[in-house]
């Protein structure tokens, strides 16, 4: 099934591995075959890949550009995943869904499912930033107490 894609000024994708940028008005695309296509807002670089989920993102991202060097990222992926779901065992449920989309040959699936990976990590450290601030708020004198008159 053909994909179209319209691309604004100044966007890039890649597309098969190359990096392609419109630099027209805006610009629309037929693709007729199966390519390895992310547009800019899907790509993580390397530079950016600062958390556990960030760098499991960014390993199947690697095999999905890189065919030829599709098992080497499949395996950093995996170990990455499974890191993860052992430090989180509530990520078990997405887990399994990206495995299932790898294992059927479907990175681009696997590669959007893994975004709930990073919105579920998100969502672990807000939580405890609010639980340390609830704590933290409990131990702490109110503004305008002096703590020497205690």
């Amino acid at each position: 099934m053909p994909l179209k894609l319209d691309l604004k000024t100044g966007i890039k994708m890649i597309i098969n591995g190359a990096v392609v940028e419109n630099i027209g008005p805006n610009t629309k695309l037929l693709v007729h075959n199966d390519s390895a296509i992310l547009r800019e807002k899907e790509v993580l670089s390397d530079a950016d890949t600062k958390t556990p989920a960030s760098r499991i993102y960014f390993a199947l991202q690697c095999a999905y550009m890189f065919p030829l060097e599709q098992e080497e990222h499949l395996e950093t992926f995996r170990n990455y995943l499974n890191d993860y779901i052992t430090a989180l065992p509530s990520a078990n449920e997405i887990g399994q869904e990206i495995l299932e989309a790898v294992d059927a040959g479907q990175l681009y699936k696997a590669l959007k499912k893994t975004q709930k990976i990073i919105h579920h990590e998100s969502d672990i450290v807000q939580a405890m930033k609010d639980s340390i601030e609830e704590s933290t708020d409990e131990y702490l004198p109110e503004k305008g107490d002096n703590i020497g008159n205690r």
